[in-house]
């Protein structure tokens, strides 16, 4: 079992960038494919990207692709999401989630941290 934390949201004005990162306080990451998914106002949760215990390979939603990168330290126990070209429309609690899996646009996970703000306003 692995116990996740996040942090780095904030407020950042449209364009902007933000960078999230995850720890895990209890456990080791190395084993999982981990990642991040958002819980935006009014809307569904969904699986914005993940990344393989090696690293070698992730993935992105379509919406958030080119303008996010995921990576991790297995060293530290982290997972990072470099966020870039911020619109309004991402605006969500974002949740570090391990034992993520992807099944085409279809994302679950097992373990999930309490989630970090992200508001993106002029």
């Amino acid at each position: 079992q692995v116990q996740l934390v996040e942090s780095g949201g904030g407020l950042v004005q449209p364009g902007g960038s933000l960078r999230l990162s995850c720890v895990a306080s209890r456990g080791a990451m190395d084993r999982y494919t981990v990642g991040w998914f958002r819980q935006a106002p009014g809307k569904e949760r969904e699986g914005v990207s993940c990344i393989t215990s090696s690293g070698h390979r992730s993935w992105y939603q379509e919406s958030v692709k080119g303008r996010f990168t995921i990576s991790r330290d297995n060293a530290k126990n982290m997972v990072f999401l470099q966020m870039d070209n911020l619109e309004p429309e991402d605006t969500a609690v974002y949740l570090c989630v391990a034992d993520c899996r992807v099944y085409g646009n279809y994302y679950e996970a097992d373990y999930w941290g309490q989630g970090t703000q992200v508001t993106v306003s002029s």
